[in-house]
């Protein structure tokens, strides 16, 4: 179980944030809508991070990164290039692409949340 670590969650997308938060709190975590008034991604223990979080997620997350939040992050997107992978990877984030299928979300948490507590 994750409950202690806080993986905020980055997505405009109202239905598409609650969904998200209903089913990874039953999977064992904490997620958190990272707009929320009181969090702070200084507190985070990841990222989950929509690429069309408002200036884009891949934005968001460069400007998180020069600002010395180094926390991993994963970053949803849909039909992603290359280049956009390499540049996630740059910047410390796996991708994950949308639709969200199965448990590669949760999977992909465990192993993050799992290896940064080893570390």
């Amino acid at each position: 179980m994750h409950k202690d670590r806080l993986a905020l969650l980055f997505v405009d997308d109202q239905p598409v944030l609650s969904s998200l938060q209903f089913a990874l709190t039953l999977q064992g975590f904490m997620p958190e809508d990272g707009d929320a008034e009181g969090a702070s991604v200084w507190a985070a223990s990841c990222l989950i991070i929509d690429q069309r979080y408002g200036p884009g997620g891949l934005n968001f997350l460069q400007e998180l990164r020069v600002a010395g939040i180094g926390v991993p992050a994963i970053l949803l997107v849909t039909n992603p290039t290359e280049r956009l992978r390499r540049c996630a990877a740059s910047r410390g984030a796996v991708v994950i692409e949308k639709p969200l299928l199965g448990d590669e979300l949760a999977e992909t948490l465990h192993i993050i949340l799992d290896h940064s507590k080893a570390a």
